[in-house]
């Protein structure tokens, strides 16, 4: 009932839509969707190249490589995304001070989200989760948590930062 009465009140004032990640703040940052967004990207390269192997593409396979384009390019600008917040939000001169690189990282992980975006070649996404998980190092360091490495347990298979926890 409630939203009904907000929806017909929209309809009468049409406020402007608002799309934000919690500018009230809400504290609540894990660099984890951007690491697990770099992966799809990687993953979606691979489908990508099993696609390209082929000598020629049914129409099915066809969609599929628009699909899987569209989803590479859209977890690219996913992990850019994710780190920006946590750099514009988290990130304050206490923490720029524990690491100094902080905005030449950032930097490097905007212009290699866009190179995977623009391209289809594997190296580009193994650097952006590099480049991911080196800002992950960096983020749970600020917050006094240790961190470990290890290999994801589903494709593409590649090392990720985690937190230690517990």
């Amino acid at each position: 009932m409630i939203h009904g009465i907000f929806k017909q009140l929209d309809a009468i004032c049409q406020f402007s839509a608002a799309d934000a990640h919690c500018d009230i703040p809400c504290k609540i940052y894990d660099p984890q969707i951007a690491q697990i967004a770099a992966l799809s990207v990687i993953r979606f390269m691979d489908l990508i190249q099993e696609l390209a192997d082929k000598d020629s593409l049914t129409l099915a396979e066809q969609a599929q490589l628009g699909r899987l384009v569209q989803e590479k390019e859209t977890h690219a600008a996913k992990a850019k995304e994710e780190v920006r917040v946590i750099w514009g939000d988290y990130f304050k001169q206490p923490q720029f001070d524990q690491f100094p690189n902080t905005n030449e990282l950032v930097h490097s992980i905007m212009l290699t989200g866009s190179a995977c975006k623009q391209n289809i070649g594997r190296e580009h996404g193994e650097k952006l989760l590099s480049l991911v998980n080196e800002f992950a190092a960096s983020f749970w360091a600020t917050k006094g948590v240790e961190t470990f490495t290890a290999e994801c347990p589903y494709p593409p298979a590649m090392q990720v930062t985690y937190p230690k926890l517990g």
